[in-house]
C-alpha cells in the first residue's frame, strides 16, 4: 500500500527509505526549511540505500522558491582528464567498461550540487549548521541500519558482475557473504568521511582532505579522474526546461539530463485529448508519445556546451502539435529502443513558506562503478559508461565533458494554484513513471495515493534489463492488455503486482490554503511523513 501523507501545515517529505523520511520531518520539526531538510535526507540516504546511490555519484534539484521562481541546480560531473578513447584502447577496451575503475570516470557532482542547495537553504531564511543537517547520516553509517529486501536481493545479482570493483567485497558483504534482509549493515568509513565534511564544509570534498584521499585512491585503482579534476569542479545554477499545458506550467532539468523528453511526453499526451483514465487510449497515448520524445531525445540531448540548438522548440507549439498529429490513436508505432538503464532515488519536500523542492540523486547503474574508496567509504558512480569510444557520437567521450543523464527532477505549479514535485528512479522508465503519476493525480483527478499505487509499465531498458519490449504490471486488467497487443505492442506481463522494475515513485503537494501532501511508492521502502 502506498505511504501517504496528508493535512501538514508546517511541511512535508517523502523518500524511498523511512529513515530517510524521519531524518527529513525532524529536520522541519527543527524549524529548517524544505531545502535543508532535502540536504539532511540526500546525505540520510546514501547511508541507508547505498545499492541505490551515494555521494560518489551526481545529483540535481528543482527548487521552487516562495516568489515562483523556479531554478535547476545542476551537479554533473564532467569526464576526467585522462578520459580518453585513446586511454580505454591502451587498456585494451572497445567501449567503456560498466563496472570497475575504468568505469569510474567522471567527477561525483552531487556534494558540489549540495553546496550551491546549502547557499539556497540560507537564502530563503534557513539557519540550521551543517553538522546537524549531517548528523542523522552519521549515525545511520557508524551504527547500521536494517538491509532492506532491495538491498539484499541486488547484491546477490550484481555480485557476478563486480570481480573488478576494487572495495565491493568488503564493503557490501557481511563475513564474506551477501546480506540477509534485516541484516545489521554499516558503513563506519563513510561515516568518518561525513563526520569530517560536517565540521570542514562541503567544499572539502573537491579541495580539501576529503579531495585529496578520493584523488589518490582512484589514482592507486587507475580511474582517469585526477585532483586537479575534483578542484576545478563546480557545480551550476540553471534555468530549468518548462513547457505551458492546459493544466499548468511543467517544469524539468535542462541537459545533460532527458527532462526535455519527460515534458514532451506529457504536452503530446495533453494534445491527445484522452478523456478516461486507466483506458487504452490512456496507456497506448502515453506510450506512443514517449517513443516520439525518446526518438528528440536521442538526436539532441547532451552536454549543454555541444548543444547548439534552442530546445524550446521542441516544447513549442508548433512542433508539439505535429508530433501530436503522428501518433496513431489505434496502433502502435515501430520501437526503436534506445538505450537507457538505470539506479537512483527520488525525493520531495515542502514547506509552509511556499518551498518546494525536487530532487533526484544517482549511482547510474545498482552500486554505480562497484568500487568503494578505501580511504573515504565513497561508491563511486559508473554514469560515464553512458559516454561513447565512438568520435562521431552525440555522447562522445573526451575530457571535461558531460554524460547522458536519465536521472530529471519534475515540478509542476498547477493552474488551480496546487505546487507538485515529482520523480522517480528507472533509467528509461523515469519519464514514463513521470507520466504515469501525474496523468492520473493532475489531469483524471484520482487521489495521490491512488495515483502512486497504480499499476504501470515500463516501455525500454532499466534495472541492467535487455528487455526493449513493453512490460507491464500483473494487476492491468485482462482486456485492456487485449487491446494493447491487438494494437502492435509487445508485451511481457510481469509477474510481480509491484515491481521494482517501475521505478520508485513520489510526490509532494503545496495545497493553494496552504497545506501540505507527500506520497511515495509502495515498491519501495519508504514512505511520506510532515508537521
Amino acid at each position: 500500500m502506498t505511504l501517504h501523507s496528508a493535512g501538514h501545515r508546517r511541511g512535508v517529505v517523502c523518500a524511498p527509505h523511512m529513515a530517510a523520511v524521519e531524518d527529513g520531518r525532524a529536520i522541519l520539526a527543527e524549524g529548517g526549511n524544505a531545502i535543508e531538510a532535502m540536504l539532511a535526507m540526500a546525505a540520510s540516504i546514501a547511508a541507508v540505500y547505498p545499492h541505490m546511490n551515494h555521494i560518489g555519484g551526481d545529483g540535481f534539484w528543482l527548487i521552487r522558491e516562495p516568489s515562483g521562481r523556479v531554478r535547476a541546480l545542476m551537479g554533473a560531473g564532467r569526464a576526467g582528464a585522462k578520459a580518453t578513447p585513446q586511454f580505454y584502447r591502451d587498456a585494451g577496451q572497445d567501449e567503456i567498461p560498466a563496472r570497475g575503475p575504468l568505469a569510474a570516470l567522471t567527477v561525483p557532482g552531487a556534494v558540489a550540487a549540495w553546496m550551491l542547495a546549502a547557499d539556497a537553504a540560507k537564502a530563503q531564511g534557513g539557519k540550521l549548521p551543517l553538522d546537524l543537517l549531517l548528523a542523522p547520516a552519521i549515525k545511520h553509517a557508524r551504527e547500521g541500519y536494517a538491509v532492506t529486501r532491495s538491498q539484499a536481493r541486488l547484491t546477490a545479482e550484481k555480485l557476478p558482475e563486480m570481480d573488478k570493483a576494487v572495495g565491493f567485497k568488503q564493503t557490501f558483504l557481511i563475513d564474506n557473504k551477501v546480506p540477509d534482509v534485516g541484516a545489521l549493515f554499516k558503513q563506519t568509513i563513510f561515516a568518518a568521511t561525513l563526520e569530517h565534511l560536517a565540521h570542514a564544509g562541503l567544499d572539502d570534498f573537491y579541495r580539501g582532505d576529503v579531495g585529496r584521499e578520493i584523488s589518490t585512491d582512484l589514482e592507486r585503482f587507475g580511474s582517469p579522474v585526477t585532483r586537479t579534476d575534483l578542484e576545478n569542479f563546480r557545480a551550476i545554477v540553471d534555468e530549468p526546461l518548462s513547457v505551458v499545458t492546459q493544466t499548468g506550467t511543467l517544469y524539468n532539468s535542462p541537459p545533460p539530463t532527458q527532462g526535455l523528453a519527460s515534458l514532451i511526453i506529457l504536452a503530446l499526451f495533453e494534445r491527445l485529448r484522452v478523456a478516461q483514465a486507466e483506458s487504452f487510449e490512456h496507456i497506448h497515448g502515453i506510450v506512443e508519445a514517449t517513443k516520439r520524445a525518446f526518438c528528440v531525445r536521442e538526436r539532441v540531448v547532451t552536454d549543454p556546451d555541444k548543444i547548439t540548438a534552442d530546445l524550446n522548440q521542441y516544447l513549442s507549439p508548433a512542433f508539439l502539435g505535429a508530433e501530436a498529429a503522428k501518433v496513431d490513436a489505434r496502433r502502435a508505432a515501430r520501437w526503436p529502443a534506445p538505450y537507457g538503464e538505470g539506479d537512483t532515488i527520488w525525493m520531495g519536500a515542502a514547506d509552509a513558506n511556499g518551498l518546494v523542492v525536487s530532487y533526484i540523486q544517482s549511482l547510474y547503474w545498482e552500486f554505480g562503478s562497484g568500487c568503494v574508496l578505501p580511504a573515504t567509504g565513497i561508491v563511486m558512480q559508473n554514469r560515464g559508461a553512458s559516454f561513447s569510444l565512438d568520435p562521431k557520437a552525440l555522447n562522445a567521450l573526451a575530457p571535461g565533458r558531460r554524460p547522458f543523464h536519465t536521472l530529471n527532477p519534475a515540478l509542476a505549479v498547477l493552474k488551480d494554484r496546487r505546487v507538485m514535485a515529482y520523480g522517480t528512479m528507472g533509467g528509461d522508465g523515469q519519464p514514463q513513471s513521470q507520466a504515469a503519476v501525474f496523468t492520473r493525480y493532475v489531469i483524471f483527478g484520482q487521489p495521490l495515493d491512488k495515483a502512486l499505487d497504480a499499476p504501470r509499465w515500463l516501455l525500454g531498458r532499466t534495472w541492467g534489463s535487455d528487455h526493449t519490449n513493453l512490460r507491464v504490471e500483473s494487476r492491468f486488467d485482462g482486456n485492456l492488455i487485449d487491446r494493447l497487443l491487438s494494437a502492435g505492442h509487445d508485451i511481457a506481463v510481469l509477474d510481480e503486482a509491484y515491481s521494482d522494475t517501475m521505478g520508485h515513485a513520489g510526490a509532494v503537494v503545496l495545497h493553494p490554503d496552504g497545506s501540505l501532501e507527500g506520497g511515495h511508492d509502495p515498491r519501495a521502502d519508504g514512505g511520506a511523513a510532515g508537521i
